[in-house]
């Protein structure tokens, strides 16, 4: 994102929230650095499993809103709804694409990249790999991760405290308690 560039790291932050209402995938901790981002998920199966069709396609509408000719975003009506319902086949894609690593890290990146091409004036690749993903099958896994996240900004020299820690979930998660 850049030194200094406040507005696309609050953007991350921004859109991992609106993600994770839409997206069958929970955020559990993240820090947004300057040239990169740390974010820990928790894909949810059950969660996904439970919706109805129509949850469905509705949140894939929130994700994906329909457009018109003029290729504007259009409101997700109850006929569009209804549509998208007749295809059974569609909805059990998008049920599966709303629990999958893949797209919600799709959808966090490529609006930014747009966004910070648009910003820059510029064309072509803004983030250099697509990301990379580990496994953490253990409750230790996860408390070390979630430590490693929650510390990054400290060990790259950012700031001080917690407390201070921009861009990260530790600081949300003291804000809410205080």
């Amino acid at each position: 994102c850049g030194e200094g560039c406040e507005d696309r790291k609050r953007w991350i932050e921004t859109r991992l929230q609106e993600l994770s209402e839409i997206f069958a995938v929970g955020v559990c901790g993240f820090a947004v650095m300057d040239s990169h981002f740390h974010v820990v998920l928790q894909l949810n199966d059950a969660v996904a499993a439970g919706w109805s069709e129509e949850e469905v396609v509705r949140r894939w509408g929130r994700l994906f809103p329909p457009r018109g000719k003029d290729r504007q975003p259009l409101g997700v009506s109850d006929a569009w709804v209804e549509q998208r319902l007749k295809d059974t086949a569609w909805v059990a894609t998008a049920r599966e694409r709303l629990n999958s690593l893949g797209w919600f890290m799709k959808c966090v990146k490529e609006p930014l990249a747009r966004l910070a091409n648009k910003q820059d004036d510029c064309r072509g690749t803004f983030w250099e790999a697509r990301y990379k993903s580990i496994a953490i099958l253990d409750e230790e896994a996860l408390l070390t991760t979630l430590a490693y996240v929650d510390l990054n900004p400290l060990a790259a020299g950012i700031t001080k405290t917690l407390e201070e820690s921009p861009h990260t979930s530790v600081k949300s998660r003291i804000d809410h308690c205080r």
